[in-house]
Parts: C-alpha cells; sequence; structure tokens
C-alpha cells in the first residue's frame, strides 16, 4: 500500500545541503526496508550523472538495508566516454525491455521522472521513489519520496549527499563515478553549478582515481565518430545569433549533445539545436551560453504537440517520435522546429547562411 509523501519537491532557489540530522532520508531507508526487489531506472541512453546517481543510490540501499537493487535503461550506452565508464568502473546496467517489471516492490528514478518522455518506464507504472535535479513537469502525488533539486548541476551532488548523511563509506571507485558525472554535468562547474555541487566536486576529487578518469575522458573513438562531426558541420546553418545542425541518421544519439556543445563555440553564436534521427526517434538537443534563456521551457514550447522536452537554463534535449527518416520530413521538421525556435526566444527571424 503506498504510503502517504514522506519528502516533498524543495524550493527551486533552495541549493543547500540537507541539514545535520535530517532523519527524512533515514525514513526512505526504513521505508525501502523488508520491501523486496528494488529497481533504479536511469533516462534513455543515460549519461554519467543518471549512471553515477543510479550507482550511489544501489550503493545508499545495499549497506543500509542489505537489498542489492538492479540498474535498468532504455536506449544505449552510445558515448565512448559514457561507455568506458561504465567498463572501468565495472557498472552494471540492465535494458528495461529484459525486466519483468511486476517482480520489483520499489522502483526508482534518479535524474529523471515519471512520464518525463526521457525514459522507459511504461506509463502508468507506480514510481515510489524520484531523486532529480530538472524541473518537475507535474505535481508529485503518487510517490512516497520525492526530492528535486533545480538548483542543483547534478543528481549525482544530491546522492553524495545522502551518503554523507547516512555516514556511509564512499568507495573509490563510487568516488571516481561521482565526481566525473559532476565534472561532465556542469562541465568543470563552469555550467549551471551551485555551491553544493562545487562541495562535492572538491571533496571527490582526492578519492577518484585519476588515472581511471582520465580513460575516461579520452576513450578512443571509431571513424563514424568523425565522419558525423563532418555531417553535422556541413548541414549547419547559421541564423544570426541561432545555430542549427542536422546529423540525420546517427546510430549514438548522445552525438548529439555532444556536437551542440562543440558547435556552441563557433564565434557569434549564442544559441544551438542540434538534430539527429536514432532509432525511430528524432533526438535534440539545445545549448547556450546564457543562463537566464531557461532553454528547458523554450523547448517545451518548440515541440509542443509533437514530442517531448525538457532541461535547465543553459541545457535542454528533447524526443519527437513517428518522424520519417526521409530527407523531406528531416528538412520539413528542421524548418518547423527552427520557425519555433525563434518565436520561443523572442528573435526576429533572419535567412540562414551555411556555417562552412
Amino acid at each position: 500500500m503506498m504510503q502517504s509523501k514522506i519528502k516533498s519537491v524543495r524550493d527551486p532557489l533552495d541549493s543547500s545541503p540537507l541539514p545535520e540530522g535530517d532523519n527524512s532520508i533515514t525514513n526512505m531507508i526504513e521505508w525501502v526496508r523488508g520491501r523486496g526487489k528494488v529497481l533504479i531506472v536511469c533516462h534513455d541512453n543515460p549519461d554519467p550523472d543518471s549512471i553515477a546517481s543510479a550507482v550511489a543510490l544501489r550503493h545508499l540501499i545495499l549497506i543500509k538495508t542489505g537489498h542489492d537493487a538492479v540498474l535498468a535503461y532504455g536506449g544505449v550506452i552510445g558515448r565512448s566516454e559514457n561507455r568506458k565508464m561504465v567498463e572501468l568502473l565495472e557498472i552494471t546496467l540492465v535494458p528495461i525491455c529484459q525486466l519483468n517489471l511486476d517482480r520489483f516492490a520499489v522502483i526508482c528514478m534518479v535524474d529523471t521522472q515519471p512520464d518525463s518522455g526521457n525514459n522507459s518506464l511504461p506509463a502508468g507504472q507506480p514510481v515510489h521513489l524520484v531523486i532529480d535535479h530538472h524541473p518537475p513537469k507535474k505535481e508529485f502525488t503518487d510517490n512516497c519520496w520525492v526530492d528535486v533539486r533545480e538548483g542543483y548541476g547534478a543528481s549525482a551532488t544530491i546522492l553524495y549527499e545522502y551518503l554523507n548523511n547516512q555516514e556511509v563509506l564512499i568507495t573509490t571507485k563510487l568516488a571516481t563515478s561521482l565526481f566525473y558525472a559532476i565534472k561532465s554535468e556542469t562541465q568543470d562547474l563552469g555550467r549551471e553549478w551551485s555551491k553544493a555541487d562545487r562541495e562535492a566536486y572538491l571533496k571527490l576529487l582526492p578519492l577518484s582515481n585519476n588515472h581511471i578518469l582520465y580513460n575516461i575522458i579520452h576513450p578512443q573513438v571509431s571513424g563514424n565518430y568523425f565522419s558525423t562531426f563532418h555531417t553535422a558541420i556541413e548541414n549547419a546553418h547559421v541564423y544570426g545569433q541561432m545555430l542549427v545542425f542536422n546529423v540525420r541518421n546517427v546510430e549514438n544519439p548522445d552525438l548529439v549533445a555532444e556536437l551542440a556543445d562543440f558547435l556552441l563555440r563557433q564565434q557569434g553564436v549564442e544559441y544551438v539545436l542540434g538534430m539527429g534521427w536514432f532509432n525511430g526517434t528524432q533526438i535534440l538537443s539545445m545549448r547556450t551560453f546564457k543562463p537566464e534563456a531557461k532553454l528547458g521551457l523554450v523547448i517545451q514550447k518548440m515541440v509542443e504537440g509533437i514530442g517531448t522536452a525538457g532541461g535547465h537554463g543553459m541545457i535542454a534535449g528533447g524526443q519527437v517520435r513517428a518522424i520519417a527518416e526521409d530527407d523531406q520530413s528531416q528538412l520539413d521538421l528542421e524548418q518547423l522546429l527552427t520557425e519555433r525556435m525563434f518565436q520561443s526566444l523572442g528573435l526576429r527571424q533572419t535567412a540562414g547562411v551555411s556555417l562552412i
């Protein structure tokens, strides 16, 4: 039987660590204790923050209750850095499509939320714990534990505080995963970070394995990686202060976000929209240097009626499903989203010119 909510969504401006002696985490752990099998769900195509948060929550539950949770994800672990992270830190994740969800008594979500559109948990599936740093899209009424902190730069920071609050030893590999998550999510504390993120970053660095970190950050990549960069640059168009690119069919959906970060370096560009078609879904990624841009809200307006999206001030992502792979369908969607981006940002539409 579902209990009443233990912890409510925190104030978006509240980036303070949990107070010493806060027993709400203890209450959550006691609620989990003895209930049965535990599942922790990452978002689709999980990034380091989602993976590390899941690993940390599993460690916390294991140490405190003896339950060994299963970590699940949808999509693929595509980016070379993320695959190397999973390999070197010996992280076991299971495709959610291979699981019978009815076997789990407790279902948790980290770095994502129910019905957000970026995870593969079936609609209507009960979710008991939600831990995230993305803005909530709905009111949480059916979950026993909700901790959503928009003021934090990474979900991994929230889990780091949980471990400290419960005086759980952080192993070298766990410290390395949490540090890398905060490092990549905030771009070394250069993007959308909070005081709590900085404190966690500095405390975790000396506990991390520098050799493993180096190998995660500098993985070898295939020739297709470079050809995708070529396609993105070749197809990119600049509309004044906006840049739009479409890599068309991409074998690694994470490359869309990586390329958006890369092309934001173009001189004179302040906003980037990237697109890539993967496994029947159009993957979208937006980037800006402006924290006040509120890209999470911008991209939601852009995909209204055709997809789902979310994000923060400077980074955002989305999905448009049931779009054909053919060139004309891709061109039509690119044109529609470009027009909507102008409208959502309140900018005057200009003609596009090829990046090269």
